[in-house]
């Protein structure tokens, strides 16, 4: 009866237990691998669970919204108005800022934690028809002034709720929308009927 090699029996269990060596390696790349991918994917911008955009910030309900944040919080001021009001010869002159591309309209006067009372945002639309402004992101309570493409007020929404996605329609055709600090219309007896004219710098 021929004995056993030991030489032989050792080499035959090192070479059964270097699979189970193979296999923990590989279980370990595997898993090393798997954290450097996440890592790798959770620091591309927008991947997985990051906001996909800005912050929400359409003025108007029926826009898309697209401006960021960071946009400008200060105001500047691009031109003059004048109301021209039916009982009141006075002239009424305020500073605007004008809101005339869609990025500037989506923007509007979010952010901001104060305007001038001499001061507000008038903004150009794109087509003369019902218009719908919110409060989303708006910090200052506004009247907000309707007008048609004759620079006419058409209508008021007067003391806006901060931050409120209420819809506050037009109730008419609009060309041109005005944000002045809540109180102002009725301060200085603003009404529909009352006419604008501006001057851009």
């Amino acid at each position: 009866m021929a004995k056993k090699n030991k030489n032989n029996d050792s080499s035959r269990s090192a070479s059964r237990k270097k699979p189970r060596l193979n296999v923990k390696k590989g279980l370990m790349v595997a898993v090393l691998f798997l954290v450097m991918l996440s890592f790798i994917l959770t620091s591309i911008p927008n991947f997985g669970g990051g906001p996909a955009s800005a912050p929400a910030s359409s003025k108007t309900a029926t826009t898309p919204t697209s401006a960021a944040k960071s946009s400008s919080t200060t105001f500047t001021k691009q031109g003059t108005l004048q109301f021209l009001r039916a009982d009141n010869p006075d002239p009424l002159t305020i500073d605007i800022e004008v809101a005339d591309t869609e990025v500037k309209r989506n923007q509007g006067l979010m952010y901001r934690r104060h305007m001038d009372q001499n001061k507000g945002m008038l903004f150009i639309m794109d087509e003369f028809k019902p218009q719908s402004f919110y409060m989303r992101n708006t910090y200052i309570s506004l009247d907000i002034l309707y007008l048609d493409d004759q620079k006419k007020v058409v209508s008021i929404q007067k003391n806006t709720t901060p931050l409120s996605e209420e819809s506050l329609p037009s109730n008419g055709n609009a060309l041109y929308v005005l944000e002045v600090n809540a109180g102002y219309t009725d301060t200085y007896n603003i009404k529909p009927g009352d006419q604008i004219e501006f001057e851009l710098e």
